[in-house]
């Protein structure tokens, strides 16, 4: 894949931080939702599979909760905001590459 040349793994792993956060993110929003069962993304294993042409579904497992909740919530808040802001960072940090490596071109290409 010629971007996977150009960017590396961090093109993938941008695409799936971004899968996470989304999925966290819905975590969160449902944390009051009766017998909603919180997922995630084992990002590890989902860059494998995607670095072998797989599916990530795969990756994607339910949270055991530390604690069940009474109406079947598996949504933990502590764990889902501190996932989340992990995952943030993260994101953040392949996006900062990229942009550096974008930048990198585009100078090579102007011969700066």
């Amino acid at each position: 894949m010629a971007s996977e040349k150009l960017f590396g793994l961090h093109a993938t792993a941008l695409q799936l931080r971004s899968q996470r956060m989304m999925m966290l993110a819905s975590n969160i929003a449902n944390a009051a939702t009766p017998g909603y069962k919180a997922r995630d993304l084992d990002f590890a294993k989902a860059l494998d599979l995607a670095r072998q042409g797989g599916s990530t579904e795969g990756a994607i497992a339910y949270r055991v909760p530390v604690q069940a909740s009474l109406d079947g919530n598996t949504v933990e808040m502590a764990t889902e905001q501190t996932a989340y802001a992990e995952n943030a960072l993260a994101y953040r940090s392949s996006l900062a590459f990229l942009n550096g490596r974008v930048n990198t071109l585009t100078r090579a290409l102007k011969g700066e």
